[in-house]
């Protein structure tokens, strides 16, 4: 009970401290999760709305839902598929790729801060831990 309950303790607090950068970008948290995943997709930054959808963990609306949003605010586009006529890509534009550089440079120097408080021990011996325990859910 006291792990389940620190846990659930520390998320809400961790995404108290991670929202705010985000929003310091205008962004959400999954507006920058999606924008984040099209970035890490390499050049050309452009992934189908199901493969965004299956790497953000978010059903396909959610997903819709979000870029909607980021297409209102010229951050990504939208195109037909060459291949499959029905199917669509989504791709960074370059006003969202310039974007998502800053704001992930503030997210990963926040996210620094945060664990900054355990040594490099804990932090890789809690990574090991998290990793193996999420593996039983996930595979």
């Amino acid at each position: 009970m006291l792990v389940i309950a620190r846990l659930h303790r520390l998320a809400a607090h961790l995404t108290a401290e991670l929202l705010p950068v985000y929003a310091q970008f205008g962004l959400g948290e999954g507006e920058f999760d999606v924008l984040a995943t099209l970035r890490r997709s390499g050049a050309p930054y452009e992934l189908a709305p199901g493969e965004l959808a299956r790497y953000t963990m978010v059903t396909t609306g959610a997903v819709s839902k979000r870029l909607d949003r980021l297409e209102a605010a010229g951050l990504i586009s939208r195109r037909p598929s060459e291949a499959d006529g029905r199917g669509r890509y989504v791709a960074l534009t370059t006003a969202g790729r310039k974007l998502i550089d800053e704001a992930y440079a503030a997210h990963m120097r926040n996210e620094a801060r945060l664990v900054g408080a355990l040594s490099p021990d804990d932090r890789a011996s809690l990574e090991r831990l998290l990793s193996t325990w999420l593996g039983q859910f996930e595979n």
